[in-house]
Formats: C-alpha cells, structure tokens, sequence
C-alpha cells in the first residue's frame, strides 16, 4: 500500500553539470569550530555563470516574455546536455492511456444524480436540501459513499468554478463510492490507482457514528472533521482505503466527511484572464470550498454541527487548508484547521508562470490556447496526455522546487493573493481559528531519495544546492557539510529538504501565529512503522519516518487497507486519534472535557499551547509519546535568518 501519491512523480536527473564536474580538482575548505576541516568543490566557477543566468532570467521575468527558447539555450551554451526531467507516467501517444491496469475512465452522468429504487433494503436515510439519500451501515459507522456536492463539471462546464446540484426525486444510492478524479497512475504501483475516474467526480463520503440516530439527528452535536487529500494537486482519491473514515469517526466520536475535487489540468489549468471565454485555474480550491459550503447547507441531517467544522489536510491537502485560512470566502465555512507536512516553501505559481503552462499545455493539443471552444472539445485522454507531456518537460534548475507541483493553485489576485508562507508570517489569515499543525521527523527522504535514484556526489550535490538557492549556497553548505561524511549526498539533501521545506518554515509559521495571539499546537512525528508494506516497495522509507508516515496510524484503517501495525503501534494510533478527536470537539487537543473513556484512562502527557511561555515545546508523536522543546530549533533559527522561505 502506498502513503503518497505524488511518488507518481519519481523523477531523476539524466546528467549533472559535466563542465562544473571539470572543474573538481579545485577545492576550498571549511572549517567549523572543534571540528576537522573538509574539502568541497570550488563553486566560484559555476557562480560566475549562475549570475549571468540569474540576470537573464530576472529580465526576462520583468518583460513577462515567453522566455523559454532563449533560457533553455543559455543553459547549452552552459551545460552540453541540460537538465531532463523522465518521469516513470510520461506517454507518448494517446494510445496509451487506458492500457491494462489503468484506472478506467468511466462515461459521465447526466446532470442529476441516478437514483434506484432500493426495494426497502434496509439502510441509514436523510433528507438533504437536494433530496433523500440512502446509505449503509458497517461495522464502525453509517456511511453515506458518493454524496454530490456540486453538478457535474461537464461540457462547456469543464473549466467553470462548480455549480450547485440540481434537486432530485426518489431516493439517492450512496451505498458505493464513486469514480475518483481525472488522472493518470504509473503501472509499477497500479495497486494504489483509483478503480475508476471521470471528469464527473464531485462528490464527498460521509461517515457517522453508529450511535448517532439518524431518524432524529438534530438531537446530536457532533463536530465534522473534514479530509482533503494529498497528491501534489494531480492525484488522490478521498475513496482510497487508507483514508476509511469509519474508524476516525468511532474512535473520536465525530462526523467524518472526505471530498473529490479537479486535479491536474482539470482543476488548475490557466489558459487567460477572462473567466469566461478561458480557464481561469483555480477550480480545484473552489471544488473544496463548494463541499464546505454543502457541509455547511446540509450536515445537520447527519447528527453534526455545521459551526464544529474542522478542515484537516496532508501534504498537498495541507496546502489547500492553508488557502482556506487565507481566502476570506472560506472562512464562515469552518472552526479551525490541522495542517499535517505542509510544505510552505514549495512556492505557488504566479499568473505569469500559470499562463506559460497553459500555453505548454495547448501546444501538446492540436488547440491554440486562446482557442477555448477547441480545447473545450478535447477529451478527457487527450486532456490527460498533454498535461503529462506537458509535465515531462524541461527543469528549469532556477526554480528546481517547483518540479514537485507542475500543477495546482497559483496566486491570481483575487481567491489567492500571496504565498501561504508569506501570509502565515504577516498576519493575513484567520488568526482567530485554532490550528494544529506538524511535519513526520523525516520529510525529505522521500523526495531526495525518489527524485536522486542514484548517489549523489559532493559536485552534485553543490550544483543543485547552487540550482535552488543561489547565493546562499555557501552558507548551507557551510552548515550542513560539515555533518554528511558519505560519499552519498542524498542524506543531506533529504534532511534540507525536511528543513527548507517543511520543519523550519512550518515553526515560523507557528511562531508568527502565537505572537498575535493565535491558538497553535505543534507537533513531529517521529516512528518508523513496522510493516513495511506501506511503501509499496520504497525501500529507502523502511527505515525512516518519511512523507505520510503518520497517515495509517490517523486513520487507524489497517483492516481495509491491507497493513497491520503491533500492538505498541495501535496503541499510538488510538493516542494520537485521542488527540485529533479532543481537538475537533474543542480546539484543544489536550481537553479532557470531551474525552472518550478509552482517552481517559490513558492519561495522555499534556500537549501544551506552542507558545514562548511554554518554551515553544512540540509534541514527539511515537510509542512514548512528550511534549519537548523543538530538536532543531538552531537549524531553524538558521533558516529564519537567511528569510528565504
């Protein structure tokens, strides 16, 4: 079973600056106080032509000019062979798409939902706004699979922000969950890949507790939990088993809702400024926001209260947590929000950049992109193969994060108006909502080891330091290098990664939000589960807390997701959904007010507020779980002082 989806997207450099690798018998060294010195290359040549590059770049972006063609052969005057990007997805002809062990594309349904008559079959049964819905009851919960939320974006609706369900008569099967979204899986883990996709995916699950009587809800007050799922904004599904709802809506006593929204060039593409004759981009946040809007119209008819809301997202959905504290639209629709491996410092697009991919985009069509009406008519295959060409090109080295998020939200101006990093640090979010949020202890072997399927030597390693962070090359080599003495680099760059991307930003966001006042908790996740299955053949995260580490252990869903955890393991999952549940029911996961018995009896350590009067102490999520101050506080205060996340 696999944690994250975006492993969809190994990707490995073809070759590595072979005029910068002439240059290695040049050598400087660095001294740290009580330690030996070490010899590194000579970065002065390749920083030369990186300020050359550097200024090309910056004049260009100024004139906001399609400055492709003249940077890429910048590069070859620079490098014989520039950076390739070879993702293990990449297709080459329509005829591709739909071979054996692909997700199925399904054909889309009519506007309103098909209904059926259940002969009285026994079943859960509320009335929403829209109409009746039926679903079933399992060992853990009432669950209502498959509920929509908005009409099917179809057709001329295809890029269009979501529209609301058109009401239906009889009764509405929510028995089976429906067809993820547009995407495309790899064949080597065609296991994880959705059963079936369609561009007619907005629905969400619903699950509740067996004790909530459904006949006479309005007695119950449950908060709402609701799951917006990771996959680097081009895959995922809010149906994959890992993320059953059933068992974190029993053990915390809450009502579970999980949602689909557009992914890749389906929910992001941005072909021009007018919303109406273009795609604008965007519609996958506000596919999330049309499902908390529903949650909002119609969850009391399953025994929750719609003003408990709280938003809880990994990874990518992190990211669309964190937009939703920033977009003021949102912010009736929930409470407060938990943001697990959110990584601040993966930037979002501008409009520039996005209408750049749109016209990479169009050209893999036989469409122009100012050509709406033919890029309308385009079908969802021919859709899917250009945006995964359009994905499998050049690395521009200048912007070297960006290969994680070719696609997903960009800074319009309007819905989005700066980075979440940059918000989180000015104040310009919704500081009175209480926010939980944390990293695993080991984000970036993920990344590191699956985008470097080789070693990475010393000269490499510099050059794509070099590549990200420019003139602070020094400085982060000069902290780091000191402690990696392989020869294989990718440790190193895995733990920058976790750094740069994820811990260091994440402790300033939390900072910025205590100091005017904020309700904050953070916390690390530091266990390296025993089933090695998880990865579905990761082998470098056997060892390690990666990226999504924490997931089985949230969701408590090994019986449906084919894992198994010890007893020592189902013990901190049953703690930590203890703290997840108090937090839901009260904005504080240390709260004993709403305590199941099970979490009373535990005696959980006491999670305290992240605040300078508590010393800024973190919760060490493992077997022994405590509250202790953060283990890479001088790291971070390092990274705070270069400003450049």
């Amino acid at each position: 079973m696999q944690i994250y989806e975006s492993r969809l997207l190994h990707v490995y450099l073809s070759r590595a600056f072979p005029l910068l690798i002439q240059h290695n018998e040049k050598e400087i060294s660095l001294q740290r106080p009580g330690r030996k010195s070490m010899r590194i290359p000579d970065v002065t040549f390749y920083f030369q032509h990186f300020t050359r590059a550097t200024k090309l770049t910056e004049r260009y972006d100024m004139r906001h000019q399609d400055e492709e063609d003249e940077r890429v052969l910048f590069l070859r005057n620079i490098y014989p062979e520039p950076f390739i990007i070879n993702r293990d997805f990449e297709i080459n002809s329509l005829e591709e798409l739909g071979r054996p062990g692909d997700p199925a594309i399904i054909q889309q349904t009519k506007d309103k939902p098909v209904t059926q008559d259940t002969n009285g079959a026994a079943g859960p049964v509320v009335i929403t706004k829209d109409g009746q819905i039926k679903g079933i009851t399992v060992d853990k919960a009432h669950v209502f699979y498959g509920v929509p939320y908005a009409s099917p974006p179809v057709g001329a609706y295809r890029w269009k922000p979501p529209r609301p369900v058109s009401p239906w008569h009889g009764v509405y099967d929510a028995s089976f969950p429906r067809a993820a979204c547009m995407q495309f899986c790899s064949r080597a883990i065609t296991e994880e890949c959705p059963k079936s996709v369609s561009e007619d995916c907005l629905y969400l699950n619903i699950f509740v507790p067996l004790d909530v009587d459904l006949s006479s809800p309005m007695q119950s007050h449950l908060p709402v939990m609701v799951w917006i799922h990771g996959g680097d904004f081009v895959a995922g599904s809010a149906s994959k088993p890992l993320y059953d709802g059933r068992f974190i809506s029993n053990f915390t006593h809450s009502v579970v809702v999980s949602l689909e929204y557009r992914l890749g060039a389906f929910g992001f593409l941005v072909s021009g400024k007018d919303p109406h004759t273009s795609a604008a981009g965007n519609y996958g946040i506000l596919d999330q926001q049309a499902a908390l809007l529903w949650v909002q119209q119609n969850i009391a008819v399953f025994g929750a209260d719609p003003a408990k809301v709280t938003v809880f997202g990994e990874s990518a959905g992190a990211q669309s947590v964190s937009l939703h504290l920033m977009i003021q639209s949102s912010k009736p629709l929930f409470k407060q929000a938990i943001l697990q491996s959110l990584p601040f410092s993966i930037p979002l697009k501008t409009r520039h950049d996005a209408l750049k991919l749109g016209k990479d985009f169009a050209k893999q069509t036989n469409c122009s992109v100012s050509d709406f009406v033919c890029l309308l008519s385009l079908t969802p295959q021919a859709i899917l193969a250009a945006q995964m060409k359009t994905s499998s090109k050049i690395l521009n080295p200048f912007r070297f994060l960006e290969v994680f998020e070719t696609w997903g939200p960009y800074i319009d101006g309007e819905l989005i108006k700066e980075q979440a990093v940059t918000a989180f640090q000015k104040g310009h979010w919704q500081k009175e909502k209480p926010i939980l949020l944390g990293t695993t202890s080991e984000e970036g072997v993920l990344f590191a080891y699956g985008v470097f399927n080789k070693p990475v030597s010393t000269v490499e390693c510099t050059v794509y330091i070099t590549a990200i962070f420019k003139q602070h090359t020094l400085r982060i080599l000069h902290k780091y290098l000191p402690l990696y003495r392989d020869a294989d680099h990718r440790s190193m760059l895995a733990q920058i990664v976790t750094d740069f991307v994820f811990l260091c930003p994440s402790r300033r966001s939390a900072r910025a939000g205590t100091a005017v006042g904020s309700k904050v908790w953070m916390y690390v996740f530091d266990h390296v589960i025993s089933d090695r299955s998880v990865w579905s053949g990761l082998t470098f995260c056997y060892e390690h807390s990666c990226h999504g580490a924490e997931l089985p252990f949230l969701f408590h869903s090994a019986s449906v997701a084919n894992f198994t955890l010890s007893p020592s393991e189902k013990l901190l999952s049953n703690r930590m959904l203890c703290y997840w549940g108090a937090f839901a029911h009260t904005g504080d996961p240390s709260s004993r007010s709403q305590q199941t018995t099970f979490c009373r009896e535990q005696r959980l350590p006491i999670w305290p507020r992240y605040s300078d009067t508590s010393g800024f102490l973190v919760m060490n999520l493992t077997v022994r779980s405590h509250a202790q101050a953060g283990t890479r506080n001088h790291i971070c205060d390092f990274w705070d002082q270069l400003g450049i996340y």
